[in-house]
């Protein structure tokens, strides 16, 4: 395989990842709505761990050791968190506010890269990520403008809080993939969350409610798409340096403006557009430095 085509595989798998969680953040506002919060969180992690145990099986995937099974417990948990306050955002917030909120991660991850991971940052990759905050100021900007009721303040607060964990799960998300096959990833990340709400829920005396049949689509949809959209994403990390990667997540906003509008009538402002042009830019760059690099580095995992 020649080396610009090393890094444009995952590059274009990455993007796919994305594109599927920004569905899949959709379908859940959705399902949030309809049943509530804490059921819409349990039973897509149900759904997923049945899913993820069915393909573990099929595959015949070994069980991981000590280390790598302490990896997967720590993510799992940090998701957990980090779900719950983002999907509790997105039932304030117009679903592509609340990403163009997120994009804080991708920042704080390229340092975390760095410190974690021992990876070099190029100046060019912090130049891009920096063109993409720049873009999510101009998006705040022109919704700042606007009236901010209580709900929405505090949606934006969780949000940033899920920001920062989302910041640190993107570094696992690397040191995960490189350690595990992307079915074993998607799989933990599930069981490991399923665990973390039944025991919130016996703490808080809270049981799931069994929701009715209409739901369960939703409820299925929003599963396989956060399995599919796992396992991709693990893939393009054990293939790709987190640095070039991380930006990719800047196009997620780009789906949930889309999204949003079809679904929930979110209506997109000049400043937002002008903002996703600068985001797109930021990653078209990361892109271009990623072939390059690519061309004078093999990729760490084969």
């Amino acid at each position: 395989m020649d080396t610009p085509r090393s890094f444009a595989i995952p590059f274009a798998v990455c993007c796919l990842g994305v594109a599927l969680f920004s569905v899949m953040d959709a379908a859940m506002k959705g399902l949030s709505l309809s049943i509530g919060l804490f059921n819409a969180l349990f039973w897509r992690a149900l759904a997923g761990s049945l899913l993820g145990l069915g393909l573990m099986l099929l595959t015949r995937q070994r069980w991981p050791n000590r280390a790598v099974l302490r990896l997967h417990l720590l993510r799992g948990a940090v998701v957990a968190v980090m779900a719950s306050l983002f999907f509790w955002a997105i039932m304030r917030l117009p679903l592509a506010e609340a990403i163009a909120l997120s994009f804080i991660a991708p920042l704080v991850a390229l340092y975390l890269a760095a410190l974690l991971l021992k990876e070099k940052i190029g100046r060019q990759a912090i130049g891009a990520s920096l063109l993409g905050l720049v873009g999510v100021a101009v998006i705040l900007f022109g919704r700042l403008q606007g009236d901010y009721d209580a709900n929405a303040l505090l949606g934006a607060g969780a949000v940033l809080v899920s920001a920062v964990l989302f910041a640190w799960n993107l570094i696992l998300q690397r040191q995960q993939a490189q350690l595990a096959s992307p079915i074993e990833v998607a799989f933990f990340q599930h069981i490991v969350m399923l665990g973390v709400f039944a025991l919130f829920a016996g703490a808080a005396r809270w049981m799931p409610v069994v929701p009715q049949v209409g739901s369960w689509a939703l409820i299925v949809l929003s599963a396989t798409l956060a399995f599919t959209s796992l396992a991709a994403l693990a893939w393009a990390y054990a293939r790709a340096e987190a640095q070039l990667l991380i930006p990719v997540e800047y196009t997620a906003f780009l789906w949930a403006a889309i999204i949003g509008w079809l679904v929930f009538g979110d209506r997109l402002a000049l400043t937002t557009v002008i903002g996703a042009l600068l985001i797109v830019a930021g990653c078209l760059i990361t892109a271009r430095t990623g072939s390059a690099e690519a061309a004078h580095v093999e990729p760490s995992v084969a």
